[in-house]
């Protein structure tokens, strides 16, 4: 028997790996389960290479809970350690096993075996008073025993011990009995072992019998292991049917809505990274939710935060990427400095417009299918990505306002010019893209400009005025107005006059009796020559103080003031219509007043901007003007 002193660098390492090893005390069974997988799959190398002789029996790896005893114990049947090992690996501080097996066998499928882990077998004393070592090694030599209480002190002799392998015993300490609640180590598996390469089975030694009898009436579930050991990104994409996927997207998401499509990943030159990532549907843009991709170490769960690693407009993506590249205990500071980490950025951005264009280009009417949900990562990443941006362009996509539900209408950017060309280029020689953010709402405005042949197009996510504003920045000789933004004559500025068969003096009275007053709103009136067809008063809302109201609304910083300001209406009277020509000969004032006032709200109302008092006095208002009206006709009879 051997007793000695842990070889480090100053008497306290032990109580700064209890507090600060790892912020999360749960991340030791991470720790110790991945280098049971890493003993597992060394012992297959030097197997595969003749190193090791013999069957090497079911390697499987071991997780028991004893409640009553207070302990947990992880249990391989991997390498082992000799007793020369032990007092290498165990009492040099951060001396990594991993590297140094790497170094001597590189060539010889080292991707399998995780290492790189330095001080994680330490994490074992976050949660333990005393950790116990059982190991007998693949050599023939006599087994060891380790054990250390947390202080610099150990003791460390030879055992009787049958089988190869590794028992580690943690001893848990009083302030972390929550770790032996059977759920709680069940769920710290799922979470970071569920895809490991080597079997991990829980077994919960303090189980009752009628906990046994309740399992096996459930189908045996303590004999399964808990995780999958060759999930779906492991494999290649040709061993892979549409159902696999599939299935794979529920084993990750019991809950989803089967996914549009995927793209599966496979790299290994100048960076390895596999993964498969999928485009969720999403009906409405409140559903969008980030962080919903896991980052895995060689089959190791990372974390579910991978902003730096995957673009920022990928976020709305699902699924799982897997780097041994990128090491376990990732911080933001590394992420955003590492090189390769900006590589994989750039790649998972190209593969991903890569799969878009091949998807429209082979199966339009599919990628319009799902261009609900797709417009949103599309238009996120346009505005965010510039290198995106150059290849969205060619299939981003516009819907017809005009086409119903079962004939849908799209148009690219360039086929929307096409369409555009002759009636819809501005003074100054650009397209102007006229849209919609609510046909309900806005189908008078819809009608009239598609009664002059204008493209009105759709524009209702949550994204679309950001986007709006950005690619009016981005693309050449592109203007966006919104279909309400002025009247119809007015969306295009052609700097055509139009002519009122009012004379000045008519023109002047007009505006005095459209001269309302209303605290909720910044109206602004105008008398117009329009088609006499035009509606008698058309309310707009300029494109300029709209787009900063709405911009406001949402948030936009410096913009948000404007979203407590009055709303900016203006009220375009159409001089030209008939109505006019009776109301001015008018003798009652009252009566103008009424009228006049009618068709104001009538306007406004089409615009969703008449509420509350507002509302009321217009509806008691049109029944006082439909009973006088009434009186005047029962006089004519009489």
């Amino acid at each position: 028997m051997a007793k000695g002193s842990i070889r480090v660098q100053t008497e306290n390492i032990f109580p700064i790996i209890k507090k600060f090893l790892y912020s999360d005390h749960e991340i030791f069974v991470r720790e110790l389960v991945s280098n049971a997988v890493d003993a597992t799959q060394k012992l297959k190398t030097l197997s595969s290479i003749g190193e090791a002789k013999g069957d090497l029996g079911d390697l499987r790896i071991e997780v028991e809970l004893d409640a009553k005893e207070k302990t947990i114990s992880i249990i391989d049947r991997g390498v082992g350690m000799t007793q020369e090992e032990v007092d290498k690996y165990l009492n040099q501080v951060a001396f990594s096993g991993a590297e140094e097996f790497l170094k001597k066998y590189k060539g010889q499928n080292e991707e399998n075996i995780i290492g790189k882990f330095g001080l994680g077998f330490y994490s074992s004393f976050m949660v333990s008073e005393r950790v116990e070592v059982y190991t007998k090694s693949f050599r023939d030599e006599p087994a060891t025993y380790w054990s250390c209480d947390g202080s610099p002190e150990f003791e460390l002799y030879s055992i009787e011990k049958p089988d190869r392998g590794t028992k580690i015993v943690l001893h848990i300490n009083d302030e972390s009995k929550e770790f032996l609640d059977s759920d709680r180590i069940k769920a710290i598996l799922t979470k970071f072992c569920r895809f490991l390469p080597v079997p991990i089975y829980f077994i919960d030694k303090g189980a009752t019998a009628e906990d046994i009898e309740d399992k096996e009436k459930e189908g045996a579930e303590e004999k399964k292991p808990i995780n999958n050991t060759t999930p779906a990104w492991t494999k290649k994409p040709s061993e892979l049917s549409k159902e696999d996927y599939e299935n794979f997207y529920k084993e990750l998401y019991p809950y989803s809505e089967t996914p549009l499509f995927w793209i599966h990943l496979n790299v290994d030159y100048p960076f390895n990274l596999t993964g498969i990532l999928y485009f969720p549907k999403i009906k409405q843009s409140y559903e969008i939710q980030k962080d919903k991709i896991q980052l895995y170490s060689n089959q190791v769960f990372v974390t579910d935060e991978v902003k730096d690693i995957v673009p920022e407009f990928l976020m709305l993506l699902h699924g799982v990427i897997d780097s041994p590249d990128i090491p376990l205990n990732v911080s933001r500071s590394y992420l955003q400095g590492d090189p390769n980490v900006k590589k994989i950025n750039a790649h998972i951005t190209r593969k991903v417009a890569d799969k878009l264009e091949e998807i429209f280009k082979n199966e339009r009417n599919s990628f319009e299918e799902k261009w609900e949900s797709l417009g949103l990562f599309v238009k996120y990443g346009m505005m965010t990505d510039d290198k995106f941006l150059e290849k969205a362009n060619k299939f981003l996509i516009m819907e017809d306002a005009a086409a119903n539900e079962g004939a849908k209408k799209f148009y690219t950017l360039e086929e929307y010019k096409m369409e555009a060309e002759t009636l819809q280029k501005n003074k100054d020689g650009k397209i102007v893209i006229v849209y919609t953010t609510d046909p309900v709402q806005q189908d008078a405005y819809i009608q009239a400009a598609q009664g002059k042949g204008y493209k009105v197009v759709k524009a209702e996510t949550l994204v679309d005025a950001a986007f709006i504003n950005q690619m009016e920045m981005k693309w050449e000789n592109v203007q966006f107005t919104r279909v309400d933004a002025d009247i119809v004559d007015n969306l295009i500025d052609k700097n055509e006059d139009q002519t009122s068969v009012l004379s000045k003096e008519e023109e002047e009275k007009l505006k005095g009796l459209f001269g309302i007053q209303n605290s909720d709103l910044h109206l602004t009136i105008e008398v117009k020559g329009l088609s006499p067809d035009a509606p008698p008063v058309v309310a707009t809302r300029p494109e300029f103080m709209r787009r900063m109201k709405d911009m406001g609304a949402m948030g936009g910083g410096m913009a948000s003031w404007y979203a407590k300001m009055p709303d900016e209406v203006t009220l375009t009277v159409n001089g030209n219509h008939k109505i006019y020509q009776n109301l001015l000969k008018e003798d009652d004032t009252e009566m103008q007043e009424k009228q006049v006032r009618n068709l104001a709200d009538l306007a406004l109302l089409g615009q969703g901007l008449l509420k509350g008092n507002a509302l009321t006095s217009f509806i008691n208002r049109s029944v006082d003007l439909m009973q006088g009206e009434k009186k005047a006709d029962l006089v004519t009879e009489g």
